[in-house]
């Protein structure tokens, strides 16, 4: 039988002489539960709203990029693209043509960066399901459409049920400039608005996506493209992705890059790593100063356990052996809080993924506040808990 435990137990469940340490004990327990259970709940909502960014961005970034490592175009040709063509993770493969142009629309204009796609990204996408006027289609017979961001259609007066035109502006790639006629140098090719979709702040700011062939004849080019584009099948785990961004890169050289979506928004992703750290952190901070009363609970026991310290002394009690039994009963107090706190925290957050309980203010992208339990943050959560209550519980113990 462990014997500081043992007895730290029976201090920890028996009735106290002193009430106020039964009643600081009790606050210090709930204590750590409600911050425990509050970064279980905070770190699970963030999580969901993490997921919600990552998928409205996989509706414009694809899992897998490959682009040229120098200069801005190439020929989509050779055994590296036929390969990553017959594996089955792969559902697409689309052409891209992008560039920043000049977009003109009824009298008005500005900077907008467009992005030509081939049939196959035009029947396959799923920037189709953010539709939010008019319609997902870049040909409507022989007549080339485009489909606008809502934050560009808004500064330009874009609208899908006008008839004028949206004009694309480029410098020729064959006219020299003229000081005289800027407008001379400029090749321009008009597309109809289709509709206005909405994904987020910056890529409904500044993205049109038109024919493939449009960009083609504005640029100037024929077979080349900027990208590539691979969307993978939804159960494709990190192995495999891991297994075909290697083997492209094995085929295609230095001269191409093959980036996921972290590589391909690095700083965005960095960034929110970086805040759900700082959310950690500080809730953990506040879980410290909750577990301060554990120190101010066990130091008045241990003044009121005087008589048994000495009894257990004779007894032939070493100080180690004393000081583990105080030890011991300050951990339990911050672990029963802990434990209380991990399953109030899981099951607040699986009743508001069952019934949306919890509404969300506005209509940002749900209804509901989302919320996704990860086994790792539970891990960490319960893990960095527990190492700060045995340390706080270390301190008064020390005056034994």
């Amino acid at each position: 039988m462990n014997l500081p435990l043992f007895i730290a137990r029976r201090y920890l469940f028996a009735r106290k002489s002193h009430n106020v340490i039964n009643i600081i004990s009790a606050i210090s327990a709930v204590g750590m539960a409600i911050g425990t259970a509050a970064l279980v709940i905070i770190l699970s909502v963030y999580n969901g709203f993490d997921g919600l960014v990552r998928d409205s961005l996989g509706n414009v970034e694809p899992d897998i990029l490959i682009k040229p490592a120098r200069g801005k175009t190439f020929v989509p040709e050779g055994p590296a693209f036929d390969w990553a063509y017959d594996q089955q993770s792969v559902l697409t493969m689309s052409s891209i043509l992008e560039e920043n142009v000049y977009l003109s629309y009824d009298g008005k204009g500005g900077i907008a960066r467009a992005k030509g796609v081939d049939s196959v990204y035009e029947e396959e996408s799923p920037l189709g399901n953010h539709i939010v006027d008019g319609k997902y289609h870049l040909h409507r017979g022989q007549v080339p459409m485009g489909v606008v961001g809502a934050g560009l259609a808004y500064k330009t007066g874009i609208n899908p049920r006008f008839l004028a035109p949206i004009q694309l502006y480029f410098p020729s790639r064959t006219r020299p400039l003229s000081m005289s006629n800027p407008a001379a140098s400029l090749d321009m090719v008009k597309v109809f608005p289709a509709g206005i979709f909405s994904i987020n702040v910056e890529v409904d700011s500044e993205l049109i996506v038109v024919p493939i062939e449009k960009m083609r004849e504005l640029l100037g080019l024929t077979d080349e493209v900027s990208a590539v584009e691979l969307r993978l099948a939804p159960d494709t785990g990190v192995k495999e992705l891991s297994r075909l961004i290697d083997g492209l890169s094995e085929r295609l050289g230095d001269d191409y890059l093959v980036l996921d979506r972290f590589r391909q928004n690095p700083s965005l992703y960095k960034m929110m790593r970086y805040e759900k750290a700082a959310v950690f952190l500080i809730l953990l901070f506040v879980i410290i100063v909750i577990a301060f009363n554990i120190f101010g609970s066990l130091s008045m026991l241990i003044i009121e356990k005087e008589d048994d310290i000495r009894i257990l002394g004779s007894m032939g009690a070493d100080k180690p052996l004393i000081r583990r039994i105080f030890v011991l009963e300050g951990w339990l107090i911050s672990l029963l809080g802990m434990g209380a706190g991990l399953l109030a925290g899981v099951g607040i957050c699986l009743l508001q993924r069952a019934t949306g309980l919890i509404k969300m203010p506005g209509s940002f992208l749900g209804t509901a506040y989302p919320v996704i339990i990860q086994p790792g943050d539970i891990a960490v959560i319960a893990i960095s808990i527990a190492v700060v209550g045995y340390l706080i519980a270390l301190l008064p113990a020390r005056k034994v």
